[in-house]
């Protein structure tokens, strides 16, 4: 069997009610003949949506196939030994318009209850955000399932959410449970657990070309809330240079980002026992490796299996990097 190397796949585009265009504009990513286009999804092991290798002999072959292939060798033993043949995460980029509904995932609990695959849990790195851009992170005062009920009634749930402003570089984890929307003028990169269940609770009285409104999915979500109020919902972090800064850490990934321009930095994975994936945010970089050299720019992403130890980030010019394993 060949050895395995680092990856790159081919994205999915996800024509959305509320996508834009700054996937291409902004990215550089060619969404076309879609419209507008709301996700484009990076890396995926979601049935019926597996990314496609493009580099070196593996070419052609869908994620999935390589994991039933490669299995440890590809993800990591302990990460093959609990999650077998599904991979364990599903990476995206995300171009607001206009508002995401308002809407909430389960948890890993609620969902084998179920029986709908596994919760999800989120994280969001803002790409790039206009003057006024917001998103919706949890409740802004402290209620239960009656108050909750009454606004969503009374069609005045937007009242009761909490809003944040947005700037380039901000960070939110989202936990499953909390309730959330993203709203226009938003481009950011999503790192989550490996799940599309998605329960809508509000969609600003929206309708589609033929007058049609999107399924909302109010019973099911009520048991998914999570109604605590958190003093904080954005994530802080040191905005330092020429360092991997770390993000997000939880039992279902963990997130570093990496930003350099004049120094190359030496990575050893040795001791994670996981995948990585290194999703290029800006800039270009060399990834060498195995006696290799591998291109890296922004829009791509590049999946290096759990069997190669140690690699070289090498930048070309200012770059950024979005590192996640489990």
């Amino acid at each position: 069997m060949n050895k395995l190397y680092p990856l790159k796949f081919k994205p999915i585009f996800k024509d959305k009610i509320w996508g834009g265009t700054r996937i291409h504009s902004v990215i550089g990513l060619d969404f076309s003949p879609l419209p507008n286009c709301g996700e484009a999804w990076m890396l995926s092991g979601v049935e019926g949506n597996p990314s496609v290798v493009t580099n070196g002999f593996l070419a052609g072959n869908e994620l999935n196939e390589l994991l039933e292939v490669y299995m440890y060798d590809l993800v990591g033993d302990e990460v093959y030994e609990k999650y077998g043949n599904e991979f364990p995460v599903l990476i995206k980029l995300i171009d607001a318009n206009d508002w995401l509904s308002i809407q909430v995932h389960p948890d890993d609990e609620l969902a084998a209850k179920r029986k709908i695959g596994r919760g999800k849990t989120e994280m969001w790195y803002v790409l790039g955000a206009d003057k006024n851009a917001e998103l919706i992170s949890g409740f802004n005062r402290k209620l239960n399932k009656e108050i909750y009920l009454e606004h969503l009634q009374n069609k005045t749930l937007p009242e009761i959410m909490n809003y944040e402003k947005l700037a380039e570089g901000d960070v939110f984890f989202m936990p499953a449970g909390r309730v959330h929307a993203l709203g226009p003028g938003t481009l950011l990169a999503e790192i989550q657990e490996t799940s599309d269940t998605t329960y809508r609770i509000y969609d600003w009285d929206r309708t589609d070309s033929e007058g049609n409104s999107r399924e909302l999915h109010l019973d099911e979500a009520l048991d998914a809330i999570d109604f605590e109020v958190h003093d904080k919902y954005r994530t802080d972090y040191p905005r330092e240079e020429e360092k991997s800064v770390r993000l997000a850490i939880c039992e279902h990934f963990t997130t570093s980002l990496i930003s350099m321009e004049k120094y190359a930095i030496e990575k050893d994975y040795s001791s994670i026992g996981s995948f990585v994936s290194l999703l290029c945010t800006e800039g270009k970089a060399i990834i060498k490796c195995q006696d290799e050299q591998y291109d890296i720019n922004a829009g791509e992403l590049m999946l290096i299996p759990a069997i190669i130890d140690n690699i070289l980030i090498n930048p070309l010019q200012k770059t950024k990097l979005l590192e996640v394993f489990i």
